[in-house]
């Protein structure tokens, strides 16, 4: 009889505790919580939080909820941070994630021969809306891979279904993202980009919009179409500005001003051939520039003139730039940022420095696309946008100096984790989705593109 009473008793007080106690859920679910605990470091990028050691990250919901030492993981799925840097996600602020699909292609040529055979050709095509989604699906998965959480997409939109399908895929992806629509004066433009912002990008927390276009004497028309449809919706311009050497001959800067497109948000890609002038005339409109240093490495284009934009105070991100970076390793982008200054100066401290660099792929991004109230950094209240590399790697370790390793060492197998809106995307070095099939269907739509592009 005491042993019964005493096991209906144990029992009893067990189920009320079972009652009582937050039930841990599985980390990076959504709308969860999740404690990345015990970080071997926190680089936050916040200056007035600096870098931690041994510190936890809390994640509740889709916001980080507090940056520090013990903190309380009740109710909370828990991600073991011994030996992992926790670092905010990469911005990648300027690509064209169809472009998957013509990975390879037009190897020895330089801008111009690169577009001519392997992008012009499919402007008035048959190429469809399932064709933008597997290659933009495969280049969103490739991009989380490396810890990018917000990405830039300057869609080539050659129709109607084919930019469907690449919003889709954006949409798909969960990841934060601006779809910037190449836009134009054929009719059906405007009607269906008012469409998207309302059906789609309104109603999407994700999402944000902007107008892509292509400055030059050949396009004033477009130019202005687009600027006026970007004021009509109150959203910024995105422009591919002086990328390479014969840029300047069609007037690019001088058509801007005509269309009245030189203002604040203006977002400018690359920016390799600019004058100190027309930096100066940049800078004093608050125009943002996305940086490609391994795009433009590709493409014979040049080195930006960075340090002289620092000097100017210009806000300026990374940009992996779809089919001519060849990879989305924002890592190696970031090495190919520091190295090109400093093979072109012989000068090692020339900015950027590795510490520079890591800022430019995160918060400077954020502010890039005035986003940084939002992201950016591992500030308290800011979305979960976050990843967290394994700093044991045969590739990263020891420990010397993990700031500069991230930058030199780090390699996207290295991403542990990744988070966006507090949702896991990426699990203990496991991409969330179905890879197999994405590939196979990247495949099967590059194979249809490769009939319509010239042959080499």
């Amino acid at each position: 009889m005491e042993k019964r009473l005493f096991a209906l008793t144990l029992a009893l007080v067990l189920g009320v505790a079972f009652l009582v106690s937050p039930i841990r859920q599985e980390a990076g679910s959504a709308g969860g919580k999740t404690l990345i605990r015990n970080a071997s470091m926190v680089l936050t990028m916040d200056p007035a939080l600096g870098t931690l050691e041994d510190a936890d990250v809390l994640i509740d919901g889709d916001h980080i909820a507090a940056v520090g030492r013990g903190l309380s993981a009740r109710g909370a799925g828990v991600v073991d941070g011994r030996g992992k840097i926790v670092l905010p996600g990469f911005v990648d602020l300027h690509t064209h994630l169809w472009q998957s699909l013509i990975r390879g292609c037009a190897t020895d040529k330089e801008l111009n021969g690169w577009l001519g055979g392997c992008v012009l050709p499919l402007q008035g095509s048959s190429v469809s809306g399932a064709d933008a989604y597997a290659g933009a699906r495969l280049s969103t998965l490739d991009a989380i891979s490396t810890g990018v959480t917000t990405v830039t997409d300057w869609s080539h939109a050659f129709n109607a279904d084919f930019a469907r399908g690449n919003l889709k895929a954006l949409t798909d992806s969960k990841q934060r993202f601006v779809f910037a629509f190449m836009a134009g004066t054929d009719s059906w433009i405007a009607p269906e980009v008012r469409r998207i912002k309302k059906d789609v990008i309104d109603r999407t927390p994700l999402a944000h919009l902007q107008i892509g276009t292509h400055p030059a004497s050949w396009n004033v028309a477009g130019v202005e179409a687009s600027q006026k449809l970007a004021d009509e919706l109150g959203v910024p311009l995105n422009v591919h500005l002086l990328e390479s050497k014969a840029d300047p001959a069609t007037d690019q800067m001088g058509v801007l001003r005509r269309a009245g497109a030189l203002k604040p948000g203006l977002l400018a890609n690359h920016v390799v051939h600019a004058t100190d002038a027309e930096l100066d005339e940049l800078a004093a409109h608050d125009v943002r520039i996305a940086h490609n240093p391994l795009s433009n490495m590709r493409l014979a284009s040049g080195i930006a003139p960075v340090p002289s934009m620092k000097a100017r105070n210009l806000k300026v991100g990374l940009g992996l730039d779809g089919g001519t970076n060849d990879t989305s390793d924002m890592f190696n982008n970031m090495r190919a940022a520091v190295g090109l200054q400093r093979a072109q100066s012989t000068d090692p401290s020339r900015y950027p420095t590795p510490a520079d660099v890591l800022r430019m792929a995160t918060l400077g991004g954020a502010e890039a696309l005035g986003l940084e109230k939002e992201i950016g950094s591992l500030t308290p209240g800011k979305k979960a946008d976050l990843q967290v590399v394994d700093a044991q790697a045969l590739n990263f370790a020891p420990k010397v100096d993990w700031v500069s390793q991230l930058v030199f060492n780090t390699q996207p197998v290295n991403v542990r984790w990744v988070f966006v809106n507090g949702v896991a995307l990426k699990k203990d070095g496991r991409l969330v989705g179905d890879t197999d099939r994405v590939v196979a269907d990247a495949q099967a739509a590059a194979d249809r593109l490769r009939a319509i592009l010239p042959s080499k």
